[in-house]
């Protein structure tokens, strides 16, 4: 199980090697994403709170990236943080996420990427809940939930 130590760990030195990578040309990626997708993923945006379509669908499955498809949290530990994007405990896999310090804004956080193909998902913060005390806050338009009848298939 990550923790915060963990995290300020991988973003400082360095993060877990993915399973794969994928590499594709920014024309190649707004090819297969829509201008809102291409806009979070890409360059690093967000959606507005309680915009997002999978902030309150707990439907059991698997998120995967919007980009590359690999997964990248599981539905059993998501929750309602109250902030307005989709909430995650921990990542599906340890490898699954890369971290990253992100000074934007006049703020320190640690930026949360698919480690598979460096697609932005959003921050990750220390005010989860235990025992690993994680809250991934990630933009719903940088996922796919894929449904369990459909991994199972």
């Amino acid at each position: 199980m990550l923790t915060w130590k963990d995290v300020i760990h991988y973003a400082v030195s360095g993060n877990p090697v993915p399973d794969t990578r994928v590499e594709k040309t920014e024309t190649e990626w707004k090819k297969i994403l829509t201008p809102v997708q291409f806009r979070i993923t890409r360059q690093k945006g967000t959606e507005s709170p309680h915009s997002g379509a999978l902030c309150s669908i707990y439907d059991a499955g698997k998120y995967a990236c919007v980009c590359c498809g690999t997964p990248l949290f599981d539905s059993t530990i998501k929750f309602d943080s109250g902030t307005g994007w989709p909430s995650f405990t921990q990542p599906i896999k340890e490898n699954a996420i890369q971290y990253d310090k992100d000074s934007s804004y006049g703020m320190v956080r640690v930026e949360v990427m698919c480690n598979t193909c460096d697609a932005h998902l959003g921050h990750v913060f220390p005010d989860g809940p235990e025992p690993g005390g994680l809250r991934y806050c990630i933009n719903s338009e940088s996922m796919e939930l894929l449904k369990e009848a459909k991994i199972n298939e």
